[in-house]
């Protein structure tokens, strides 16, 4: 099994608010809230959290050894760097980085493949999920997940489109593809030929030769404006985490059954969510900010 490179301690920066909220058909839905100093959330912190992730996100394995091997540092970052759209147009990336570091310190589900891997130019679009992860639920039973993610002001908006972007990936039979352009980038992700033989069971497996089960699962993350008025800012500091938390809190129970809704389809009978939302304040700018200061 191919391990994952955030570690549990990216989560040392949230709030875990909402843990493992039961949904329809057994599925968790998990809010991260992130820390906040003076009133403020920690996005400088998010910024510095987040670099260190980059090239992990944005790079393939082998590219990544091959760099620090050579103690390219350098090379590195400004290869994960320039993957990234200019932040002046980039809309979506920061969920995307966000869902891949989510899915992987907590639910433990490392990176098989991201779209930012395969791009070519920086303002490249590559339709599709957003990224694959890979779950092992038992020693025969893997779930291959493939990701979306949504940043949305209005969160009920965002888990409608989060939503019907799966609902087109089941519709057009996209997940094949998703399969073939696994399998096609499968080399880049291990050097280790062992290792490279079992993710290739585990992606295709063959029911007549192989002990192993691979069921297709879905990761959302969807981002949010939590609304701060001047007189939120006005408390003190200590009132203003419980008051800020409590109406997160609030706000995405008023929604569980919006997610539910979507959830009970029947075109998504059979599939698993693992559903993260993070709220933000003033979104629009910041996540331009954020990507900003990523490059």
């Amino acid at each position: 099994m191919i391990e994952t490179k955030v570690k549990e301690s990216f989560l040392d920066l949230f709030y875990h608010d909402v843990k493992n909220l039961r949904l329809a058909k057994s599925n968790n839905l998990n809010v991260f809230t992130l820390k906040i100093t003076n009133n403020s959330f920690a996005y400088s912190e998010l910024v510095d959290l987040l670099s260190n992730q980059i090239y992990h996100f944005a790079l393939s394995r082998t590219e990544v050894e091959k760099l620090e091997n050579a103690k390219e540092y350098g090379t590195l970052v400004k290869k994960a760097k320039d993957k990234l759209r200019r932040y002046t147009s980039n809309e979506g990336e920061l969920g995307e980085i966000l869902l891949y570091c989510l899915l992987e310190s907590h639910l433990n589900a490392p990176k098989i493949l991201t779209k930012l891997e395969i791009k070519t130019a920086k303002n490249d679009y590559v339709k599709g999920a957003d990224g694959v992860h890979l779950l092992k639920v038992t020693d025969n039973d893997y779930q291959l997940i493939f990701g979306e993610s949504k940043l949305n002001s209005d969160l009920q908006k965002g888990i409608y489109e989060a939503f019907a972007s799966l609902s087109t990936l089941l519709a057009e039979n996209k997940i094949d593809f998703e399969i073939g352009l696994i399998n096609s980038q499968l080399i880049k992700e291990t050097s280790n030929e062992e290792l490279y033989s079992f993710l290739k069971k585990v992606i295709i497996p063959s029911a007549r030769e192989d002990n192993i089960n691979t069921d297709y699962s879905f990761g959302i993350f969807l981002g949010f404006d939590i609304d701060i008025t001047d007189s939120d800012l006005d408390l003190s500091n200590s009132k203003f985490r419980i008051y800020i938390r409590e109406k997160i809190n609030k706000h995405v129970e008023e929604l569980t059954n919006s997610i539910n809704f979507q959830i009970n389809k029947s075109e998504f009978r059979g599939y698993d969510f693992h559903i993260y939302i993070v709220p933000f304040s003033n979104l629009k700018e910041m996540r331009k900010e954020i990507i900003k200061e990523l490059t």
